[in-house]
């Protein structure tokens, strides 16, 4: 926060101190400001006010002809047109807005704020006259802008705006998709286009093509295509007595408004009714949901259809359950205990087998036998000739 913010707040935290502190007229820390508008638009007016005992806030108006006097708004004035949203708390706060705007919505709108107790009475004049905050609203003739025709289908579409009337100087272009920006020019003219490569589930939706004026012109082109159905898995698996999920979305525009479900069996299509048996379905506009309680491994397993249906038409995908026996997640560890029974297995014979040889090796006493002189008989005969 820079110091301008700082020292903004700071001066906003003293003013409100102040005015929760010892009795203190209205007095205003927001007005409304004045704006420029076109016609079919809206406006918003925004106003604050702080005072002990907090004031009151009200919306006036005086139009632009010379014997128009300033009336009083209220919310849901003008047919509904003016809505009027007002907090109480640490201090006043009030908006006013208005919708789908008018030359006659041209005008003066004044803020008022009082926290004189007498302030609405009808016969005895309030002590301390209420203060005022003023804002003009200016509208003018929404220009003509000649759009596209909206595009269903197609590769290398484009799609264009043609401005004409306008009562204020093109400073360029640009190209939206919901609140994402596709492109921006600066270029002064009174056309602009945007070239969708395919049009599909993901390139549909709705268009904005803006001019960059006083104040800011913009027209739809909406691309609309049939749903475009995914499965969010193809192959989904359960547990015998679990719950099995199965989900299908569409993210292609205008909205789904019907998603149905059904199960294929011999080839033939048998709808699924939300609340019957142990199906449960959710759907919104672009998702839906089949939930399957308490799985049976024999009635349930198979292939599940979804189809989405809007304006345009119809379309779907195949969602195949599979449903697994309770002993099915005991598999994998009973593998591993009869392999290691195996392991075992093989090292005992092994180690029978080899037992007797290691026996006869520790009989010979482990060394071979040391090797004897042969007798001397050579030495035996001379002592035989030497007696006699």
């Amino acid at each position: 926060m820079g110091a301008a913010g700082a020292t903004g707040l700071v001066l906003l935290g003293a003013l409100l101190c102040a005015g929760r502190g010892a009795s203190g007229a209205a007095g205003f820390i927001k007005s409304p400001l004045s704006q420029k508008k076109l016609t079919e638009d809206s406006v918003e007016l925004h106003c604050e006010a702080i005072g002990n005992p907090i004031p009151e806030i009200q919306w006036w108006f005086e139009g632009d002809e010379s014997n128009e006097t300033y009336a009083q708004l209220w919310d849901g004035a003008r047919q509904d047109r003016v809505k009027i949203n007002a907090t109480y708390n640490l201090h006043s706060t009030s908006t006013i807005y208005i919708a789908n705007l008018t030359i006659n919505d041209s005008g003066t709108y004044e803020c008022r704020a009082s926290n004189d107790p007498d302030r609405n009475h009808l016969s005895k004049s309030p002590k301390v006259k209420w203060i005022r905050s003023q804002a003009n609203v200016f509208v003018i003739e929404h220009p003509i802008v000649e759009t596209s025709p909206n595009v269903t289908s197609g590769s290398a579409v484009v799609i264009s705006c043609n401005i004409t009337d306008s009562q204020s100087p093109i400073m360029g272009h640009m190209w939206k998709k919901g609140d994402k920006i596709l492109t921006s020019d600066k270029e002064i003219s009174d056309y602009t286009a945007y070239k969708i490569g395919h049009v599909n589930g993901d390139s549909s939706g709705v268009y904005e093509c803006i001019f960059e004026t006083n104040p800011p012109v913009s027209r739809t082109v909406y691309v609309t295509v049939k749903p475009h159905v995914m499965a969010y898995k193809k192959s989904e698996h359960g547990n015998e007595g679990d719950t099995g999920v199965l989900i299908c979305k569409s993210n292609s525009y205008p909205p789904v408004s019907q998603w149905t479900w059904y199960k294929i069996i011999n080839n033939a299509n048998e709808p699924i009714i939300n609340g019957t048996e142990r199906f449960i379905i959710k759907s919104s506009e672009n998702k839906t949901e089949l939930r399957v309680a308490n799985l049976d491994i024999e009635k349930d397993p198979g292939k599940y259809g979804c189809n989405a249906t809007n304006e345009l038409g119809t379309n779907g995908t195949v969602v195949e359950l599979r449903v697994r026996s309770r002993l099915a997640a005991l598999w994998p560890f009973l593998g591993i205990v009869a392999e290691v029974l195996v392991l075992v297995t093989i090292i005992f014979i092994y180690e029978k087998r080899r037992k007797p040889d290691e026996v006869l090796d520790d009989d010979d006493g482990g060394s071979a036998p040391l090797k004897s002189n042969p007798p001397n008989h050579k030495d035996k005969n001379v002592r035989q000739r030497n007696a006699n």
